[in-house]
């Protein structure tokens, strides 16, 4: 059975993959920035039993990923894939009007974050003779531009050009370097930016209401694929340009609810 660490696994699309996993009989190590946290997503993983452990762990300290690595060799024997997950969102809003604090976290979780989360298991998986790693994709990843998450957007186009160029280097290695790339999914936090009722948020809504998907589906496969993948650098796309095309032209005829 494979082993499998995801960052940020206590919740939305990490805690989703975590199930995934465990239902196609891996080991899975999951982590989160608080023992609340963790515990809270392993007592909801719990019917998987000992197959299943949680970490708490910061990714912007590579000292961190590093024990959560160990944790998982120490448990399980190896790492044979590991998903950089794990980020942070803001508040949406100019950048300027943002609070320093909220702008560092961000580029600390979601840049610095992948960087540990990359270096760190691909060392240990080249020595081993093999293994996969994933980086999450996001808004910004594409170069798409949305008002008020300029720095979150930032964050994911970074992601991109450093998954590219880390498995551009590592291309030699045993090691694939991929990444993932969503879509719109169905998350607490998806809910949170546009629950407060207001028009411009019910206007994203019935957008959304025709290209997001629920996390179940989406990361059924996201799994499926990464573990199947043989490619050197693969990249992993759930929504497709075919499959927005037929969306849009579907739209008028499917009625769809996905914030009941």
């Amino acid at each position: 059975m494979r082993s499998v660490v995801i960052t940020g696994g206590t919740r939305g699309i990490g805690l989703g993959l975590a199930k995934r996993f465990l239902e196609r009989d891996c080991f899975v190590t999951i982590n989160g920035r608080t023992p609340e946290g963790v515990q809270k997503a392993l007592h909801e993983l719990a019917s998987f039993g000992d197959r299943v452990q949680g970490v708490t762990a910061d990714v912007r300290k590579r000292s961190d990923i590093e024990s959560m690595l160990d944790t998982a060799v120490k448990s399980f024997g190896t790492v044979d894939i590991w998903v950089n997950n794990a980020g942070v969102a803001h508040e949406t809003g100019k950048v300027w009007e943002l609070d320093d604090k909220v702008i560092e976290d961000v580029l600390r979780v979601n840049v610095l974050g992948v960087v540990n989360g990359t270096v760190v298991p691909f060392l240990a998986m080249c020595e081993q003779g093999g293994g996969k790693i994933f980086n999450m994709e996001g808004l910004g990843s594409d170069g798409f531009v949305m008002d008020g998450m300029s720095i979150y957007g930032t964050t994911k186009s970074a992601l991109r050009y450093f998954t590219r160029a880390f498995a551009n280097e590592a291309r030699d290695s045993p090691v694939q370097i991929g990444s993932l790339s969503p879509g719109m999914v169905v998350t607490d936090l998806l809910r949170e930016t546009v629950g407060d009722g207001l028009p411009d948020s019910m206007k994203k809504r019935k957008f959304l209401n025709i290209m997001a998907d629920d996390v179940e589906t989406v990361t059924k496969f996201l799994c499926e694929k990464m573990l199947a993948s043989r490619e050197v650098s693969p990249r992993i796309r759930w929504l497709t340009r075919p499959k927005i095309f037929f969306r849009m032209l579907l739209a008028p005829f499917r009625k769809r609810d996905l914030f009941k």
